[in-house]
C-alpha cells in the first residue's frame, strides 16, 4: 500500500462497462486504480510496478488471464489475484485457482462483494509478509519464496494448489487443519459442498503420492481434516 495506507490495485479487463463500474466503485472507496484492457499491457504493468492486489479477467485479448497467472507465478510474483470469470463449471474454477489465482468471482457480480473479496485478499497478504520462508520436515525441504519442494534433495513438481495446501499444513504442523479451513484459505471461500470435498480429497491424495509419503507425514483425521506430523529431531 501507499504510505498513507491507500490500496494500489491493477485491473486487467477489456469490457468497458464492467471496467468502468469497477474503477468508479473502488476509487469511491479510496483505492488507486490502474486499468489495462489487454493481456500484454496488463502483464507489463504487473512486471514494472507493485500492486496490493490484481483484478484479472479470464478472457482478455492478447494473453488470457491464465497465461498471465502462469507467467507471474513462475517468475515468483506473489501479488494477490482475484480472477473474474463467466465459467461456472467446477473444473474451470479449480483450473483457475490451481494456476495461481487467490480467489475467483463469477460474472455477473455485485460490486460490494468484489470490494469485500479484495479486502480479504489484502488482509491475508499482510498476515503472511513476503520474504523467503524455508521449512525442513523429515527428508523434505519446502521453499515458499522459490515455490519449490525437494525430497531427499530431488525437486518434485506440485501444482499451485498442492503447494499451497502443503505450506498451510506445515504452518500448522502437529495441528489439525479442518476442511473448512482448507476451503477458506486455499479455495478462498468456495462453498463447502460435495464437489469441493471431492476436490480437496483428490488434491490431498495427489500430494501424498508425489511426496511418497511412506512416513505418513500427512494424516487424515476422520471427520475433521488433515494433519502434518512433524517428526521430532
Amino acid at each position: 500500500m501507499t504510505p498513507s495506507g491507500t490500496p494500489r490495485l491493477l485491473l486487467i479487463e477489456d469490457e468497458s462497462h464492467t471496467g468502468t463500474a469497477i474503477v468508479e466503485w473502488l476509487e469511491s472507496e479510496g483505492s488507486i486504480l490502474t486499468w489495462k484492457r489487454d493481456g500484454p499491457h496488463g502483464l507489463e504493468a504487473l512486471r514494472n510496478s507493485n500492486f496490493d492486489a490484481v483484478i484479472l479477467d479470464w478472457m482478455i485479448p492478447g494473453l488470457s488471464g491464465l497465461d498471465i497467472l502462469k507467467r507471474i507465478r513462475s517468475e515468483g510474483k506473489k501479488t494477490p489475484v482475484l480472477l473474474l470469470t463467466a465459467r461456472d463449471a467446477v473444473e474451470d474454477r479449480v483450473r483457475g485457482l490451481d494456476t495461481g489465482a487467490d480467489d475467483y468471482l463469477m460474472k455477473p457480480f455485485a460490486l460490494p462483494e468484489l470490494a469485500a473479496r479484495l479486502r480479504a485478499l489484502m488482509r491475508r497478504d499482510l498476515d503472511y509478509p513476503s520474504g523467503p520462508r524455508i521449512w525442513t520436515v523429515a527428508e523434505m525441504e519446502v521453499n515458499e519464496f522459490t515455490h519449490t519442494v525437494k525430497l531427499s534433495g530431488a525437486e518434485i513438481s506440485l501444482t499451485g494448489k498442492e503447494f499451497q495446501i502443503l505450506v498451510l499444513l506445515i504452518k500448522n504442523s502437529n495441528r489439525v487443519v479442518s476442511r473448512e479451513t482448507l476451503a477458506r484459505e486455499i479455495w478462498s471461500g468456495m462453498r463447502r459442498a460435495t464437489p469441493l470435498d471431492n476436490v480437496i480429497d483428490v488434491h490431498l491424495a495427489n500430494l501424498r503420492r508425489k511426496l511418497d509419503d511412506g512416513q505418513r507425514l500427512i494424516q487424515t483425521v476422520r471427520g475433521i481434516g488433515f494433519l502434518l506430523r512433524s517428526p521430532s529431531k
